[in-house]
């Protein structure tokens, strides 16, 4: 099998919830050794989020496969002693502790780095580490709120917050480029940067265009619930069969094809309330009106077949059962069994493909299940790791 681009690379990491451990599967995903550092007995909070899988986390099974879970309270002296031991053999260093932790132990990036120079060390915070809200929690829906995405998602009676952790998901996106560069930069020069991401400020950053749009056009995109708040048509319209297709017409291009081929109605592209997308933003109302009454005649397939032959890009409105049977994920042989304490799962594979580079799909781990293990590799005997383990250090 080919090598890995990560493989010989050894991560430890003190994460819990989303964002950390999603920045540290995909390291794991690249085959890097992830030592996940728990707490003793229910370890990571994520693990008892829900009962979903097999008894198990729906979070936490996505997250953590390919890991190794070593329990350890970094509170008494023989915790912390093995961790600093790992943390002399590691590469990288993920923590996204409570605010403030991490130093209060002695792990911040300057203490960790000023001991082990080619140490990653990589801080994922809710608001930054320093400035006026260092010391806030930060939450998924809070990060949501604060930075404005709920006011921008929902219709224009009700914001709704996204349907996933996007916050937590964009820090750990950030936190995983940002560990990879810091790697790089390390074999070019020695030197292993310091990584922090907050995830307020990874949301942020996916806020460019409605904060230009704010900034520069004088108002805030409205709400414009599954339709695009300042592209039309880009939006969902039922069919004859109760069924829902999606519509995105980009430019004026595709509009004049679309009124042609699908709505049969050629004069509608020059009518000067749908001439230019910023006039049919404004018309919307009228514009959706047309659309939904010619779509409302045509079952999917047939709408379907239309709006490809016009060359308009199109989709169906489909539940996560339906998504989970997609048809592009089975073609292209996406789903690969994952074992977990409870049993199997199917996962995804990774969406970025490496040609030739097989991603590592390893176990789920139960909490501590490598405690033994990680602990004779560093030299711990049988009586010492029982001794350990009564004591409740591990």
């Amino acid at each position: 099998m080919t090598a890995r681009p990560l493989d010989g690379i050894t991560v430890v990491s003190l994460e819990q919830a989303v964002a950390a451990p999603f920045a540290t599967r995909q390291l794991a995903d690249l085959g890097a050794r992830v030592i996940k550092v728990e707490r003793p007995g229910k370890g990571d909070f994520a693990r008892g989020y829900d009962e979903s899988v097999h008894g198990q986390s729906s979070y936490f099974v996505w997250l953590n496969r390919s890991k190794e879970s070593l329990s350890l309270d970094l509170k008494s002296g023989a915790g912390r002693a093995v961790l600093d031991e790992l943390l002399a053999g590691a590469d990288v260093f993920v923590q996204n502790l409570a605010p403030g932790a991490a130093a209060r132990m002695g792990l911040s990036a300057a203490e960790l780095t000023a001991r082990w120079p080619r140490l990653v060390v990589c801080d994922v915070t809710g608001f930054g580490s320093t400035g006026p809200w260092a010391d806030r929690k930060a939450y998924d829906l809070l990060v949501q709120a604060e930075t404005g995405l709920m006011s921008v998602t929902g219709t224009p009676a009700d914001m709704v917050k996204v349907g996933i952790s996007v916050a937590d998901i964009a820090a750990g996106m950030y936190a995983y480029s940002g560990i990879l560069t810091s790697l790089l930069q390390r074999a070019n020069t020695g030197v292993a940067p310091a990584v922090e991401v907050s995830l307020f400020e990874a949301l942020a950053e996916w806020l460019g265009s409605p904060a230009y749009y704010t900034e520069y056009g004088g108002s805030a995109p409205n709400r414009a619930g599954a339709e695009h708040a300042t592209i039309a048509p880009y939006g969902p319209y039922p069919c004859a069969d109760r069924e829902t297709v999606v519509v995105a017409v980009q430019n004026d291009r595709e509009w004049t094809r679309f009124c042609a081929d699908v709505l049969a109605d050629e004069g509608l592209a020059t009518d000067e309330r749908f001439a230019r997308n910023s006039s049919r933003v404004a018309n919307r109302a009228e514009l959706n009106e047309l659309i939904a009454a010619r779509l409302a005649v045509l079952d999917t397939a047939t709408a379907v077949k239309l709006l490809d032959a016009a060359g308009i890009a199109n989709a169906r409105l489909r539940t996560v059962p339906q998504f989970l049977a997609h048809p592009v994920l089975a073609g292209r042989e996406r789903w690969q069994d994952v074992e977990t304490p409870g049993g199997p799962v199917r996962a995804l594979l990774p969406p970025a493909t490496l040609a030739g580079v097989v991603p590592r799909m390893d176990p789920v781990p139960a909490v501590g299940e490598h405690s033994a293990a990680i602990l004779r590799a560093l030299g711990r005997t049988g009586p010492e790791i029982e001794r350990l383990r009564a004591e409740g250090v591990i």
